[in-house]
């Protein structure tokens, strides 16, 4: 489990599939109102209450568009915003502004709005040894952007793909035979390059998991009570992460049955964008 760090060579593939999506063969309205050399200044600015993250990537849709666009920003990401807070003020030509403007909020908005829903959830368990994660539940494509704003919330990442980690889920277990027999093949495979994560759905698979020699073993759509059991049961012989079905509501009561990690797919499948916006000055 850890925290993402942007690879911006990937992040500019995504700023340049999604400007050739939304500005096809140019911006009709804009580019009949403003000239070439026309320049402006524009300001970010917050609407809303909560933790922003993603004006570095905002940045980069500016600058794909013009070069010589310059953006210093007041705060940075990670940081608490309340409406009215001017995050970032961005000095170029005037195409490149307004043409820029809708994507660059697109980012901003759902990265802060993951951001924000993340530190809700680590205020939420704060004090008790556990980590808050997120799941492979992102939008396609933009994954990247997606785990980047865990992290700036304070939360960590789970695996990124399929490539990077193991995670044996019912649907494995079925064609291996048994949580033993999955465990086995991927351990004959691949030695002890990978930790092995088992997917368990009651006591009885926690057991075979243990004996199979899992080193994280996910508690999956279980209550309060049946995760304090399976916590006993491993004794810190294995990682243990809860999964499923938890809210802002009952995460501190599930990290008070003593797992390690919690892991909440609503964080990058349901966030709400947070309210911000971009203004000529």
């Amino acid at each position: 489990m850890k925290k993402i760090e942007l690879d911006f060579s990937r992040v500019d593939r995504i700023i340049e599939y999604a400007l050739r999506e939304d500005l096809g063969d140019g911006d009709i309205t804009t580019n009949s109102l403003a000239t070439e050399k026309e320049d402006s200044k524009a300001v970010i600015r917050a609407k809303a209450k909560g933790v922003v993250a993603g004006l570095p990537i905002a940045k980069r849709v500016f600058q794909k568009l013009d070069p010589t666009v310059v953006c210093v920003d007041n705060l940075g990401d990670g940081q608490e915003i309340k409406p009215g807070d001017v995050l970032s003020e961005i000095n170029g030509g005037t195409r490149a502004l307004l043409s820029g403007e809708r994507l660059a909020l697109n980012i901003l908005q759902r990265l802060s709005g993951i951001a924000t829903l993340t530190s809700k959830y680590v205020r939420a368990v704060e004090g008790l040894p556990v980590k808050i994660l997120d799941t492979r539940k992102t939008a396609p494509g933009l994954r990247i952007l997606d785990k980047y704003a865990v992290s700036v919330g304070g939360g960590y990442n789970h695996r990124f793909g399929l490539f990077d980690g193991v995670l044996v889920k019912d649907n494995h277990i079925a064609i291996a035979g048994g949580v033993a027999e999955a465990v086995a093949a991927i351990r004959k495979r691949y030695k002890q390059k990978y930790k092995i994560e088992v997917e368990t759905s009651g006591l009885e698979q926690v057991k075979e998991a243990l004996i199979a020699g899992a080193d994280i073993i996910m508690l999956d759509n279980m209550s309060p009570e049946q995760m304090r059991k399976a916590v006993r049961l491993i004794d810190r012989n294995a990682l243990v992460e809860a999964s499923g079905g938890i809210n802002i509501k009952n995460v501190r009561e599930v990290a008070e049955t003593g797992v390690d990690f919690i892991s909440v797919g609503a964080l990058t499948h349901s966030p709400s964008a947070l309210d911000i916006g971009f203004y000529l000055v």
